[in-house]
This record gives C-alpha cells, sequence and structure tokens, in this order.
C-alpha cells in the first residue's frame, strides 16, 4: 500500500519560501555593521577628546612652569637688589600704567593664537633647558616625542610698582604672564599672577 497526499518531498520547498533565510542574514549582516561603525565612530571621537585633554594639560603645566620660573627670577634679583623694571638685575620688563596699556602686552595676554612678542622665552631656571626636544635623561625616545611642546613657554614681567599699604616696608609688586602650548599649537593656555619682591 502507497501512501500518497498532498505533501512535498523532503527536497521541495514552497516557492514563496525560497530565499528567505538568506535575506533574514542579510538583515541582520546589514545591523551588526551598522553598530559596528557606530562603535568605531564613539572610539575614534573618545581617542581625539583624550587627545585634545592631554594637550591641556601640557599646556596648562609648562604656563605654569613658566610663571613659576618667572617669579623664582623675581625672588632671587629681590636678594641681590631691587627688583624695579629696567634695573640692572630685571632688564626684559614693563611698567604697569592702567591709563596707557602697552601694545605688545595686551596682545600677549589676550590673543587668541600663539603669540610672543615682546615675551621671554623660559627655558628652565638655568636657560639651558628646550621644552620642544625634551632633551632630559632617563627617558627613552617615543617617551620623549610623547611629552615635547610645539613651543618653549614664554613670560611677560610687568612692574606694577611699590605694594600698598605703606608703612610694611617696600617691597615691589611684579605682575607675570605667562603663555605655552600643549603638543601642538591648537592647544594654548595663560596663566597670570602677582608677585611681591623686595624693592628698594
Amino acid at each position: 500500500m502507497s501512501i500518497s497526499g498532498n505533501h512535498p518531498s523532503r527536497g521541495q520547498m514552497p516557492r514563496a519560501q525560497r530565499g528567505v533565510v538568506l535575506v533574514v542574514a542579510l538583515v541582520f549582516l546589514l545591523l551588526l555593521t551598522m553598530l559596528a561603525i557606530s562603535a568605531t565612530g564613539r572610539s575614534l571621537l573618545q581617542e581625539r577628546m583624550a587627545g585634545g585633554l592631554r594637550n591641556a594639560q601640557m599646556a596648562e603645566m609648562a604656563a605654569e612652569t613658566a610663571l613659576r620660573g618667572a617669579e623664582w627670577r623675581l625672588w632671587k634679583a629681590g636678594n641681590n637688589a631691587s627688583v624695579n623694571c629696567g634695573s640692572t638685575v630685571i632688564t626684559d620688563c614693563y611698567v604697569y600704567d592702567a591709563a596707557r596699556p602697552i601694545a605688545s602686552v595686551e596682545k600677549f595676554r589676550n590673543s587668541a593664537g600663539w603669540e610672543v612678542g615682546g615675551a621671554t622665552e623660559y627655558k628652565g631656571h638655568d636657560g639651558g633647558y628646550d621644552y620642544t626636544t625634551l632633551s632630559g635623561s632617563g627617558m627613552t625616545a617615543d617617551e620623549k616625542k610623547l611629552a615635547v611642546l610645539a613651543k618653549n613657554p614664554h613670560y611677560i614681567i610687568e612692574d606694577m610698582g611699590p605694594e600698598l599699604p605703606p608703612g610694611v616696608g617696600k617691597p615691589h609688586e611684579s605682575g607675570v604672564t605667562a603663555r605655552a602650548t600643549g603638543g601642538n599649537l591648537n592647544t594654548v593656555r595663560v596663566l597670570e599672577s602677582t608677585f611681591a619682591a623686595k624693592g628698594e
């Protein structure tokens, strides 16, 4: 007795179902590709953000270094003689006048890009260090490449006159403005301080 019916044999599929598995697989593959591209884009963005933060921190530390270096220079000069601008000890400074600001000082202080006109280049406390090559010992060549600055920091000293209130001696007040970059010129930091050193 043979059984015959309307059922298709195992090798035959209804025509409506042919290729459905392929279409479903392609849809899932497309979805996975879109997720991978999205994740890659976010990773690249996070890497750029981390690099920008690193550059900003390098510029901040370099400006702080130049600021403290200029203050140290004023402090040392105050131990030996007057810190008045134009004295034999401090010659590269400007006399502060609120009514007539000096154009180069204002440009150094407020410029958005890299501006060093009229400023003193800071190359360490003894003047022999180059922050653009990191010639220090103990670092590998790759570490030196990662930590260099685009330009050496610069600073300006302004003589602000005798410190007030009167009757407390004759300390002299100076304003110091420092400007530095990070690993490239896209990141610039400017820091300012006032510093009281001995006057005449």
